[in-house]
Order: structure tokens, then sequence, then C-alpha cells
């Protein structure tokens, strides 16, 4: 048989001979989209990060670290809080179902079905668009997750006077102790009063007793004795020897301060 035209031999009938290309376009066929990665697109990513690094910076000079005090295993009244991007887990666990005998929901089934449900998504979801209308399962998991930990992050830091806590457990560097504890006073404020304003008269359960103490030591006294608003009366147990030193310590503590 001749070859004519129009005429096409394949090794199989049922096999069409029009076989499309499965190799892909090289990308010089689509002109203006492309770019060198050396050094066009490499110098872009520096520059990017640069920019950021830079802005990065600047907000750790102008906001420093919320540095608190020393960890104090006797202070039993310091209530501590995880970082903000863990106070959505610390704020679940505040919950019955996740809390007490089901604290196993709470630290490992919960956040390891959500973390293991956005892993999944793009597996779930695996059409071609892109637009967040043709991927709904993927966006939707997205969203709920979201909303959950913002929602989550703000009952969690919105009952808590952040000004007011840093205030009143101020760190102390190592070594610079501004506590004379051979001073006679010292026993009496550790019997009657560390367990509440702290070991540095930092605070805790109750307000800094240095920085901007403006009471005299008559006052300190009737303070100790009496108490004064959320303080209650009878605190000290001593007898008026030690409460006279306790007040002196008090304020020969904060003269040490401020020098």
């Amino acid at each position: 048989m001749r070859r004519g035209k129009g005429m096409k031999f394949v090794g199989d009938s049922r096999i069409s001979a029009e076989r499309a290309s499965k190799v892909p376009k090289d990308y010089s066929e689509y002109p203006g989209r492309t770019e060198a990665f050396w050094p066009n697109f490499l110098l872009k990513e520096w520059l990017a990060g640069a920019v950021f690094l830079v802005g990065f910076l600047c907000l750790v000079l102008a906001h420093p670290s919320p540095l608190e005090g020393m960890a104090d295993p006797t202070d039993a009244a310091y209530i501590p809080l995880p970082d903000w991007y863990f106070l959505f887990l610390y704020e679940l666990l505040k919950y019955q179902f996740a809390s007490g005998n089901w604290i196993i929901m709470g630290i490992l089934v919960i956040p390891g079905i959500a973390f293991g449900a956005l892993f999944l998504a793009p597996f779930l979801d695996n059409g071609p668009g892109r637009r967040p209308r043709q991927r709904p399962v993927a966006v939707g998991m997205m969203l709920l997750g979201l909303a959950s930990v913002i929602w989550l992050t703000y009952t969690s830091a919105a009952p808590v006077d952040w000004e007011e806590r840093a205030e009143q457990n101020q760190p102390i560097p190592p070594g610079e102790s501004i506590v004379d504890e051979s001073h006679p006073g010292y026993a009496a404020y550790e019997t009657s009063c560390l367990s509440c304003h702290g070991g540095e008269l930092e605070g805790g359960a109750g307000p800094a007793l240095v920085g901007g103490n403006e009471h005299s030591k008559e006052e300190i006294m009737d303070i100790a004795v009496n108490g004064i608003g959320s303080m209650p009366a009878d605190v000290f147990q001593g007898t008026d020897e030690e409460l006279e030193q306790l007040a002196d310590f008090i304020i020969e503590t904060n003269e040490a301060a401020e020098e």
C-alpha cells in the first residue's frame, strides 16, 4: 500500500495518532514573565528581607521586651502567663472540657486535631483554582482556625492589667539586690510581709514597697497594724520594737533603691 495523502499508520487502530505533548512549555515562551534567578530574583529577596529586619530592629528598640523579675517559688500569689503567641492555648485549658480530668484533651487532642486539620487542608481541597471561593474547604478551615486563635487570645489577655503587672514585678539584675538581709527589721518583714510584697519588695499579691513609697515611718507602722485598702488589719503580729525595725527597714530599702 502506498502512503497517500491523509493516510496514517498506527500500531493499533484504537489508539489515536494525535498525541498531545506532555512536555511543559519552556518559560522563554512567556516573554516578560520570567527573570534570571541570579542576581535579579535573589536581589529582590535580599532587599525585602533587609527592610523587614530593619523594621523589626526599630520595633525592638521602641518597645523593649517586658521582662519581669526572677522566678520566686515562695510567691504563691504570682500568676505566670505565657507569651502572647501561646495565650490561646493557655485560655483553652480554662474550659471544663480541656482541664481537670480532661487535661489530655486540652494539651494534646484538641490542638493536635486543629493543627492536623490545617496540615491536611491543601490535600482535602486540591482543586486547580486559587480564588477563595474555589477552595471552600481550605479557606473555611483557615478562617475558623484564625478566628478561634484571635478569640481565645483576646479573652485571655483582656482581663490582665499589663502595666500594673509589670510595675509590681520589675526585674532586678542578679547580684544587685537592694535588700539588706542583715538589717534588724528584715526578720519581721520576712515573717509578716514577704509572701505578699516579694523578696525584693517588688510587690506580688500586695503593692510594691519600693519605688514611689511616700509614707513616713509612722504611717508605715500604722498600715502594718491597721491595714489599708485591700490589706487587712493585724497582719503584723510582732512587738513594738520589731514594728519600728520593720518601718526602718522599708524606708532604708527605698533609700537604697533611689541611689
